[in-house]
């Protein structure tokens, strides 16, 4: 059985991180519909509240993801999970400083996008890592298959 935070033998990080990602990515897309004026303003509303509930999500993720680093017992396998957690609170960092600007700027000022774009660029690479360790080292994998009675 694989270790870490699971439910009913399921990972718990993996079903939690698709909600910031795709948050963050809905972000940036408002943010596009809104600079090539194919939307108003309803656009950069929308993509401040999807970084506001990116960030919410991601920092709830990070709790299964620390427990599931924590049980990781292979050397290099853990250093590719501390580089992940690291990139992923930078993610944070990144996104916390674009929502704060754009509160601060009101919500119908041009969207701060290098913020944006550079947070999408982390969680990319950092994407790339987690994939890396469940795919490549079986991180939160449970390598005996459950067999099912039809």
């Amino acid at each position: 059985m694989a270790k870490g935070a699971h439910i009913a033998g399921h990972p718990i990080h993996p079903m939690l991180v698709v909600f910031p990602i795709g948050l963050w990515i809905f972000s940036v897309v408002c943010d596009v519909v809104y600079l090539t004026h194919l939307g108003d303003t309803t656009w950069l509303r929308a993509a401040f509240y999807a970084l506001g509930g990116g960030i919410v999500g991601a920092l709830l993720a990070a709790i299964p993801g620390l427990i599931d680093l924590v049980h990781i017992d292979d050397a290099a396998t853990k250093r590719i999970g501390i580089t992940h957690m690291v990139l992923n609170l930078a993610a944070v960092a990144v996104f916390t400083i674009d929502f704060l600007i754009r509160m601060k700027r009101g919500p119908e000022a041009d969207p701060p996008m290098i913020w944006s774009v550079l947070g999408v660029a982390v969680i990319a690479v950092s994407g790339w890592l987690g994939g890396s360790m469940v795919y490549r080292h079986g991180v939160a994998v449970d390598i005996e298959p459950t067999r099912t009675s039809r």
